[in-house]
């Protein structure tokens, strides 16, 4: 008897399969500016399902490592990546993946919605990015920091066409090195002191615990600067050059060198996320740029950073899920179980048909993110920049959690081969853990959101936006328009009872229920919103996601129905 191996086809091509996304483009862009970026996409979208695809997996299997000493024993802290990962490096730059929102050109066809296609470019890129997706993501927040007015004429001009680039030969990341083992998110309890310089740069001591993207030539670094007191409003955030060829104290030092004073302890060793580089820092009087004038309370400067890595979280997670699902659709296409493909076994059908609700929902919550944040840095909007206040947190913590249990389900959908580290099928839950941890674990975000709707109103806009989305919905549905409507009221009268005491032990406790509950609602409206401009994907999603995450209802039978018009 022959061996049976069992054939895994490829998924459909992320841009031309993927009929929710090109229809938001088509939105958001309109039809010219769809055409505009459609030669960009289509690009990208060759090189995932080719090059990139194989550089991801050889990125996987040959994880980074530190280089203490060279052969004769002086110390160099080098941080070998294997090809794959400079693969995705060069495609990143290329196909300015965090470029493209500070182009003049592409703010001059796309105006604030660059940003729109920006998403599109990380919608494709991430999932199979190898996690280069968070260099990436890391890059444009120290981008962004660096873009603001605050900041020295001198260090911009130096560092954004950096970041920037979209030649790999001079293109580079940035890394993020904030978090320290006695605080963690607590950054009140950070010890990492700056003293000011002669020659007006300064030097940075102390110890960072979780520095990502640790190859990086530059890390944004927050730092306590001497006598500044304690608290975490104070603190200040610092370029850190990487490498000597960037650090005026590393005089004669070989290529490649690392800057004085910076040490690498030690490469974490992660659940996930294994291809990125991070690692345990040292900083003795290491060389850095203030980014900000370190005597203004900086963390709000910080900010700006935090605020672009977060939306960026969301994107990967809903990128993810959106993989994932077309992964395992191919998969169930091929496989045979009971005498037909899996695809028709309507339980099947039921439980991918459910996943791709949640695909929907995160992509529209990802995609709002970023196009507040378009308007916000193209038309200084404040309306979008009030409502981006509390959108960012809630979309990063909704659509990471999202994304650990899409994944799970994604892993049991191939059944025992979803359990073997060298199919990948792994990887999507080991990589998905990570979202609901990096830049604020839920709770940490639920928290956030609270200090928004209590302290900066940050509930009005929101509510206001489902308000408009019922009316919207009443066409399309009455009883979606009704649940809807349901929901908004409940949450005005939970919102204005947590500003009457916002520090009370039954508010900070159910936290993590309402922040939540705004997410889903306010995902409802977003699909709500693409289903009224036309778009019959969404109006579905809408009325599922709704009674899935609003009303609590099992949508399985419908899901199975309507399999192939969610995905």
């Amino acid at each position: 008897m022959s061996r049976f191996v069992q054939p895994v086809p490829p998924p459909v091509d992320p841009y031309a399969g993927d009929g929710l996304l090109r229809s938001w483009l088509e939105r958001h862009l309109g039809p010219g500016g769809h055409a505009a970026a459609k030669g960009r996409l289509a690009d990208l979208a060759a090189d995932v399902t080719g090059p990139l695809r194989a550089a991801h997996a050889d990125a996987e299997a040959h994880p980074p490592t530190l280089v203490r000493y060279d052969p004769w024993g002086a110390r160099i802290d080098r941080i070998d990546t294997s090809a794959g990962w400079q693969a995705q490096r060069a495609a990143a730059a290329r196909h300015a993946v965090v470029a493209l929102p500070y182009l003049p050109d592409a703010r001059g066809t796309w105006g604030a919605a660059a940003r729109v296609v920006q998403h599109a470019l990380l919608h494709l890129y991430g999932p199979e990015s190898a996690t280069f997706s968070c260099p990436v993501a890391m890059a444009d927040g120290a981008a962004a920091l660096l873009s603001t007015p605050d900041v020295d004429a001198t260090v911009r001009d130096t560092w954004l066409p950096r970041l920037i680039s979209t030649d790999p030969a001079t293109a580079i990341t940035s890394g993020q090195w904030m978090t320290e083992s006695q605080g963690g998110s607590d950054l009140g309890r950070s010890s990492t002191l700056g003293r000011p310089a002669a020659d007006g740069s300064w030097r940075l001591t102390g110890e960072k615990w979780f520095c990502s993207a640790a190859d990086a030539a530059m890390a944004v670094a927050l730092a306590r600067p001497e006598g500044a007191g304690r608290g975490s409003r104070v603190l200040a955030p610092f370029l850190v050059p990487r490498y000597a060829v960037d650090s005026p104290l590393a005089d004669g030092a070989a290529p490649g060198a690392p800057a004085p004073g910076v040490t690498v302890h030690r490469l974490k060793d992660k659940l996930g996320t294994r291809a990125l580089p991070t690692a345990e820092i040292g900083l003795r009087d290491a060389y850095a740029l203030p980014l900000g004038d370190p005597a203004v309370p900086g963390l709000v400067r910080a900010m700006t950073l935090v605020v672009v890595t977060r939306v960026h979280n969301a994107a990967a997670a809903a990128g993810g899920m959106r993989r994932g699902l077309a992964y395992a659709r191919a998969y169930a296409e091929a496989r045979h179980v009971a005498g037909g493909p899996l695809v028709s076994s309507p339980l099947h059908r039921a439980t991918l048909g459910t996943l791709a609700v949640d695909a929907a929902g995160a992509f529209a919550l990802a995609g709002h993110a970023f196009a507040l944040l378009g308007r916000v840095e193209v038309g200084a909007d404040p309306e979008a920049a009030a409502e981006l206040r509390i959108v960012a947190p809630l979309a990063k913590l909704a659509t990471g959690r999202l994304a650990v249990s899409s994944a799970s389900e994604y892993v049991e959908s191939f059944g025992g081969a979803g359990y073997v580290e060298d199919t990948g099928v792994p990887r999507l839950l080991r990589d998905a853990q990570v979202l609901p941890i990096w830049e604020g674990t839920t709770n940490v975000l639920a928290l956030d959101v609270l200090r928004a709707l209590t302290r900066e109103d940050a509930g009005t806009p929101l509510l206001s936006r489902l308000t408009a989305a019922v009316d919207l919905a009443r066409p399309l549905s009455p009883v979606l328009a009704d649940t809807l409507a349901t929901a908004a009221a409940q949450l005005a009268e939970t919102i204005a009872a947590v500003t009457v005491e916002p520090g009370a032990p039954a508010v900070l406790a159910g936290a993590r229920g309402l922040a939540l509950r705004l997410a889903y609602a306010l995902t409802t409206s977003l699909l709500v919103e693409h289903a009224a401009w036309g778009d019959e994907q969404a109006e579905l999603a809408a009325r599922l996601w709704a009674r899935r995450w609003l009303r609590h209802e099992e949508i399985a039978e419908d899901a199975h129905h309507h399999l192939d018009l969610l995905c």
